[in-house]
């Protein structure tokens, strides 16, 4: 096949994944649905448009599953972005608060019928 029978780039053609994560197959780090994600420092030119959207979103702190629904991209894809990002300390990676750590339901109505009682 000759250059003249190629077709020129389709901007419209959706990017492989694999050129968005920069070929790595697998997250570094584990992040889970509700992780929550804070940016540490702003985008700069040089970097991927995800990264720069990614640090551009989450100068509030949102969960892994948010960024990757803004970004229309698959939860492997977004954690590998955010694995790159939490490396170069750019990113912020909050565990959630295991369900442990919660106080009994008893103990907080308890806790409100002593302070009603004031």
């Amino acid at each position: 096949m000759t250059s003249e029978n190629q077709d020129p780039w389709n901007e419209t053609d959706p990017v492989p994944l694999y050129v968005i994560t920069g070929g790595t197959g697998s997250a570094a780090n584990t992040f889970n649905l509700v992780t929550l994600i804070a940016t540490r420092s702003e985008p700069d030119a040089a970097m991927q448009p995800e990264q720069a959207a990614i640090l551009t979103m989450c100068s509030y702190p949102l969960s892994v599953a948010e960024v990757s629904a803004y970004l229309s991209l698959p939860f492997s894809v977004v954690t590998t972005l955010l694995s790159q990002l939490v490396e170069d300390e750019r990113v912020e990676a909050i565990a959630p608060v295991p369900v442990a750590a919660f106080p009994e339901r008893g103990l907080l109505e308890a806790v409100i019928h002593g302070l009603r009682k004031l």
